[in-house]
């Protein structure tokens, strides 16, 4: 009886041991993010051995270091290994940055007058602006922004527009419009 209750007491101390340790070690790994970010909020780059294994947030927080280094190709290809990472939130965040990417690279191009470059970076940020708003209605900087996207180039879609009307004939109300003579009295 003495002997068993020995071995329940070292069993447990050995289970709160292994638990303190890996607490510790997700602890020491939480720190170790949270400075990873603080240093690419500060402008200054982490070396990518470093977060290979580090949580989506890392990886968001250095695709934001390289939009603001106007490394767009970067930054687009880091979003996209955490496109379905995280939380609901988390992807709408992600979506809602990519969004921001795409427009940012269209005022670029219409800065530049070139509106063939800039006409499908404005349909991609309106695309990730609706996905975002699709996975966090609430999300205002997203609805902002997109209404920010559909007025870059309006004339295009109004363009659009008027060439679909133009290849569609106007349907023929009298002919449609049920109750009216078709005839004299």
């Amino acid at each position: 009886m003495k002997f068993t209750r020995l071995i329940a007491l070292w069993l447990i101390f050995l289970a709160s041991t292994s638990l303190m340790l890996i607490q510790t070690v997700g602890l020491y790994r939480v720190k170790s993010e949270n400075d990873w970010i603080q240093v690419l909020n500060s402008g200054h780059d982490v070396s990518v051995d470093k977060i290979v294994n580090a949580s989506p947030e890392v990886r968001l927080a250095r695709a934001m270091y390289y939009q603001h280094q106007h490394r767009y190709d970067d930054a687009l290809a880091t979003l996209s290994l955490i496109m379905d990472k995280g939380d609901e939130q988390l992807k709408s965040l992600i979506r809602y940055n990519l969004g921001n990417i795409y427009l940012q690279k269209a005022i670029e191009e219409v800065e530049k007058q070139n509106i063939n470059a800039a006409q499908p970076l404005v349909a991609l940020a309106k695309q990730a602006y609706r996905q975002a708003l699709a996975l966090n209605s609430h999300f205002w900087d997203a609805k902002y922004n997109l209404e920010v996207a559909m007025r870059l180039l309006p004339e295009m879609d109004r363009v659009d527009m008027k060439e679909e009307e133009a290849q569609t004939p106007p349907p023929q109300l009298w002919t449609t419009i049920p109750g009216f003579p078709r005839g004299l009295p």
